[in-house]
């Protein structure tokens, strides 16, 4: 890891909260991620699966975390199973943690072997009557490779099929996507982060750059400030290539006249920021393309101040689209009989902004939390309108990371990233 270790007392604090919805005499249990393969002997690079790693901080593969608090022995309410290491495997890969290592990271005091796992287990299991498994239902996951999560159930169903079986998914979507303020800080720093790879980079844009050289040039400076690397996938889209919203082989010339989408941003600690920015090829906007930046930030800043707890997000998303209907009345791009002629279910604006405005943030870009509650303080929320042009052949998407406060307005985390026209335009023509 290039990171500095979250201290262990916000992964104690997720654990107390999170068996508080257990059900009496219950076990939890939580896997690793897999290290998947690609072909021959390459792997791709690990990444601990983000619900064991809210709950102990560990971030490491084979581990196993255990969850028992009615357990009749004390030292088995919280136990950790990791991979031991060996000459060999320090030779080869370097150290795996120690037990006093995970105790460290995790704040967990009962720590096994990984493969004294199965007799642990059935030890434990004797004692409950239920066991949560940790499915993923995401509403946009969809997943076709088997998880050593999934093996792990179809294992378990057949050896303690009396057991009866619980979800941990539905706990922690209301947990997780209420953070803790060592959360927010991780997001900070992963928003700070990208802040200086996008300063740097309006430094180099100019006609003739290619899209990939502004890629490296951002995952150089997110790399030397100790991030995980890209929060996801980068997305550096010239021209018309804006107008594919996932748009992500950055291959393409940028040419003068033209504007760049720059939907990319850095992660830190496994917490995620999530920027997107349109800046000018020239240093310099088009008077047409200033007018349709400046109506969607303005969209931008209105739809940041709605957002207050207690807001339903229909009733958001309602708003939001009047918002943009407005805006693009004030562009041209619709007119009043478009508005009226367009279908409910496929309001007029949407041939121009086609996805979502706001999603949450965290462990994972997109973040657990439920969609039909309302919004709740601390709660770390996008907001993202676009609009998109192809026959003008360009496409817009202004994005910041906001933390919904207690009364007032939302905490912007990327306040200090340039966002106005003037000031990117001065920026880039220093």
């Amino acid at each position: 890891m290039k990171y500095t270790p979250i201290n262990a007392s916000l992964f104690k604090k997720n654990r107390k909260k999170y068996v508080n919805y257990l059900t009496s005499n219950s076990i939890a249990i939580f896997n690793s991620n897999d290290i998947y393969p690609v072909s021959a002997d390459s792997t791709l690079p690990f990444e601990q699966h983000r619900d064991i790693y809210y709950l102990s901080g560990l971030d490491q593969e084979e581990s196993i975390l255990l969850l028992f608090p009615e357990a009749k022995n004390p030292v088995h309410r919280e136990i950790a199973f990791v991979k031991e290491t060996s000459e060999l495997i320090a030779i080869w890969e370097g150290k795996k943690l120690t037990k006093a290592d995970v105790t460290a990271h995790s704040g967990i005091e009962t720590v096994y072997w990984l493969d004294e796992f199965p007799k642990i287990f059935a030890l434990l299991m004797a004692e409950a009557d239920t066991i949560y498994f940790n499915t993923n239902e995401h509403a946009r996951a969809n997943t076709e490779t088997q998880t050593r999560e999934d093996r792990f159930i179809e294992w378990c169903k057949k050896k303690y099929p009396a057991h009866k079986v619980a979800k941990s998914n539905p706990i922690l979507h209301q947990l997780r996507a209420v953070k803790e303020p060592e959360e927010i800080e991780a997001i900070q720093k992963a928003c700070a982060i990208t802040e200086i790879g996008f300063r740097k980079v309006l430094e180099m844009i100019k006609p003739g750059v290619w899209e990939y050289e502004i890629e490296a040039t951002l995952i150089y400076e997110f790399t030397k400030h100790r991030a995980d690397g890209f929060a996801y996938t980068p997305i550096v889209a010239s021209g018309n290539n804006a107008n594919v919203l996932h748009y992500i082989e950055n291959n393409k010339q940028c040419k003068s006249g033209d504007v760049i989408l720059m939907d990319v941003a850095a992660a830190y600690a496994k917490y995620s920021s999530d920027l997107t920015r349109v800046v000018p090829v020239s240093g310099k906007f088009s008077k047409r393309q200033k007018e349709v930046y400046n109506a969607l930030l303005g969209v931008k800043k209105e739809c940041t101040n709605l957002l207050t707890p207690g807001l339903e997000w229909e009733d958001y998303n309602k708003e939001v689209g009047k918002l943009m209907t407005s805006a693009l009345l004030d562009l041209k791009l619709l007119d009043k009989a478009d508005i009226k002629n367009a279908p409910k279910e496929a309001p007029a604006y949407r041939k121009y902004f086609m996805h979502g405005t706001s999603h949450f943030l965290g462990l994972d870009t997109h973040d657990y939390g439920l969609q039909s509650e309302p919004m709740q303080a601390n709660m770390v929320l996008t907001v993202e309108p676009g609009i998109y042009i192809p026959e003008e052949k360009m496409g817009f998407r202004l994005e910041d990371n906001v933390v919904i406060q207690t009364q007032g307005k939302p905490k912007n985390l990327m306040a200090n990233i340039p966002i106005e026209a003037d000031e990117i335009e001065t920026l880039m023509n220093q």
